[in-house]
């Protein structure tokens, strides 16, 4: 298997770079962030909107978005008096559409199944 790591973020041994990146898996390793985050990758969505679809409240779901604001994996549009959240950026919506092809893939080795 080959890497498709650059030289500088293979090379990521220091607490400088590995606690931030750390950092952003454990805030998407809880699923409801995740999903709230998966809700905003194709589209802008209000609050009630990512709430209404996900089967929250809308406060849980604005209590989540500050975190994942603070960790800039989303970012807020105000339009009027409506904020609409979406994918920080190409980085973030890349890497979910990876790991989600990732986790579509059977494994490639019988012995990998546990």
């Amino acid at each position: 298997m080959t890497s498709t790591l650059t030289p500088q973020a293979a090379s990521i041994t220091s607490d400088e770079r590995v606690v931030p990146l750390a950092d952003l898996f454990r805030l998407l390793g809880d699923p409801t962030r995740l999903r709230i985050v998966l809700a905003c990758v194709e589209q802008k969505r209000a609050v009630g909107a990512i709430a209404e679809s996900l089967g929250l409240s809308a406060s849980l779901v604005s209590h989540h978005l500050r975190l994942l604001r603070a960790a800039r994996i989303v970012r807020a549009e105000r339009q009027g008096k409506q904020v609409f959240y979406v994918a920080a950026d190409r980085h973030i919506s890349g890497m979910l559409g990876e790991l989600l092809e990732h986790i579509a893939e059977p494994p490639s080795d019988p012995a990998d199944i546990d």
